[in-house]
């Protein structure tokens, strides 16, 4: 893709990663593998700081339950988002996600801490 050079710049200092795609696009399926390689695997970030989010568009049928995706995929946290019906339930995904990541950045930064101490 030609935003492919600023993604350094992009995955600097970061401590989560969301992925947003399309469940009915079989493209996005492909592309969701890249950006996860590319974001989470070479960083490296832990899955737990992935967070996987299927849009699906006003009025399409997508079936929500049989989204299935293949390794390594399927190990991480993922979110049907359906912003006509459920707007209350994807807004407390994102608050759990954004506490998991504040978690982890806290404990990173106490080990810093205790490496410097001692």
């Amino acid at each position: 893709s030609r935003f492919e050079t600023c993604w350094p710049a992009l995955m600097k200092d970061s401590h989560g990663v969301i992925i947003i795609f399309n469940p009915e696009l079989p493209s996005h399926l492909k592309e969701i593998e890249m950006w996860y390689s590319c974001f989470v695997q070479q960083q490296p970030l832990l899955d737990s700081q992935c967070l996987l989010v299927a849009h699906h568009k006003p009025g399409s049928a997508g079936d929500m339950e049989n989204l299935s995706l293949a390794y390594p995929l399927n190990k991480l946290k993922l979110i049907h988002s359906n912003l006509e019906e459920d707007p209350e339930d994807v807004r407390m995904e994102f608050i759990k996600y954004f506490r998991s990541i504040i978690t982890i950045m806290n404990e990173s930064r106490e080990k810093e801490e205790m490496s410097i101490i001692s």
